[in-house]
């Protein structure tokens, strides 16, 4: 007999763990160099940084009094059925689904395997053999299922084996959220005391700006939202622990504590290790980088630094697939409860209490999306999608304050409702900008598609299944 229960076994540390763990992953020790790129400022780089950690701040603090009030499995995808309605929770959920969560569960689990080629060579087809099988993607083109074979391979291989570890429960789960999050942050905090002791850096390097800098075709507006979209990314995740409410012990409590705890940790580690980069590297030189993280462990540590970085990285991608596999399922699962999707995936393993069919479901989906190598595009063209949502997540917290007046808050979001307002605001402008910079790299020739249209395109293919639910339901 199956049971239809998820059961609350997780404690604070281990929230926190996953709040931090499902945010660090590969975007710190890439994007800081293609930022420094757009910017060609240190000030403006640390002020770029500060802005997206205090919009994600703001979000948090928003998200925290929904979690404290909606304490169901699910996350988001309830919130927005209680704020406004089962349309624009099934689109979340589908976006969530079909691209957002699985496409970053598929990058990130990919970097963790171009990593592991630093230590072990993989297996690959000759250049002939992987040209020769290719296949047309709406939205994305031709793209090539055999190149980089072993590179796939280990990426399926890798997110099988966590949904696997998941699929056991969610103890087990959020042991491996709790060891990779220490391993990671610790790392990460060695980087930087090594970065600030380094005999060559300079304080002078946060005040010096590119020499040869050049806002170039995209302009000065067009490289600060570029700039803000790649700290967006390195930041995006830090609402995922919402989806596993209804597994946390006094949900009520520890939900708006570990996203308000988990947010100041990472904000606190991102400014550190940006301001080590910068210690140790000029803006100019930061710009050039390939992996700013692993020149400076080179120049700090030496001709171990390489392989400190590699390691690093696979830590920390490794964790953060972990997280983001084990909380997302959570969001189809409750989409199936809530007669929304097929109801096998509402189903709970009677003997690990965890949603397996749903872990499964995503887990091949995931697959998928590795085989075809477009899930960077497909994240590309959903940032914008996401940031819509998390306009809606934090609007929702004034919404629900008229509808559900007397309902318990454990926590209130500070400062009300400007907080919440400040957060939608910028989000809002966020979101024009840069529909207003695809539509015009379009116009100019730059790109052949406009990213953030076929972003929403690709959440409305979700209207006909919706439509076959609530007909069902019904």
């Amino acid at each position: 007999m199956k049971s239809n229960n998820l059961l609350p076994q997780l404690g604070l540390f281990t929230t926190i763990a996953i709040v931090v763990g499902a945010v660090i992953g590969s975007g710190i020790f890439k994007k800081p160099a293609v930022m420094a790129g757009y910017l060609g400022s240190p000030e403006l780089l640390l002020g770029i940084w500060v802005l997206a950690g205090v919009l994600t701040l703001f979000g948090a603090l928003s998200n925290a009094e929904v979690a404290g009030l909606i304490t169901e499995t699910g996350g988001q995808y309830v919130f927005f059925d209680k704020m406004y309605g089962n349309l624009t929770s099934y689109l979340y959920g589908w976006a969530i689904l079909s691209v957002i969560q699985t496409g970053s569960i598929a990058s990130i689990t990919y970097v963790f395997a171009e990593y592991t080629e630093y230590f072990f060579k993989l297996p690959r087809f000759s250049p002939d053999i992987e040209n020769s099988y290719f296949m047309y993607m709406p939205f994305v083109g031709k793209i090539f299922p055999l190149k980089d074979f072993g590179v796939k391979s280990l990426t399926i291989l890798v997110i099988f084996l966590l949904s696997l570890v998941n699929y056991f429960g969610i103890k087990y789960g959020g042991r491996v959220a709790e060891f990779f999050t220490t391993a990671k942050v610790l790392a990460m905090l060695i980087l930087i005391s090594a970065g600030f002791m380094y005999g060559g850096g300079s304080f002078d390097n946060f005040t010096l700006d590119s020499a040869e800098f050049s806002a170039g075709e995209i302009g000065i507006l067009g490289g600060l939202v570029a700039a803000l979209s790649a700290a967006f990314w390195a930041f995006d995740g830090w609402n995922n622990v919402t989806y596993i409410a209804g597994e946390v012990k006094n949900p009520m409590k520890n939900i708006p504590k570990a996203l308000i705890i988990g947010t100041l940790i990472i904000i606190a580690v991102y400014m550190l290790i940006n301001l080590s980069y910068l210690y140790v590297l000029p803006i100019e030189v930061m710009s050039a980088s390939k992996l700013v993280a692993a020149d400076v462990a080179e120049k700090s540590i030496g001709v171990w630094g390489g392989s400190l970085i590699a390691a690093l990285v696979m830590v920390s991608t490794f964790g953060t697939s972990n997280g983001t596999i084990m909380v997302s399922a959570r969001v189809y699962f409750a989409m199936s409860k809530n007669n929304m999707f097929f109801s096998p995936f509402g189903e709970v393993s009677s003997k690990f209490n965890t949603p397996g069919n749903a872990l499964l479901l995503q887990a091949i989906w995931s697959a998928g999306l590795v085989m075809s190598g477009s899930f960077d595009d497909l994240t590309d063209m959903l940032i914008f999608v996401s940031w819509i949502f998390y306009a809606l997540g934090a609007y929702g917290v004034i919404v629900l304050r008229k509808k559900m007046p007397n309902a318990p808050r454990p926590y209130k979001v500070p400062f009300y409702p400007w907080i919440p307002l400040i957060f939608v605001f910028v989000a809002s402008l966020f979101v024009i900008l840069t529909l207003y910079n695809d539509i015009n790299n379009y116009i100019s020739g730059k790109t052949e598609i406009i990213n953030s249209t076929f972003g929403l395109m690709l959440v409305l293919v979700g209207l006909p299944l919706y439509y076959y639910f609530r007909k069902k339901k019904q």
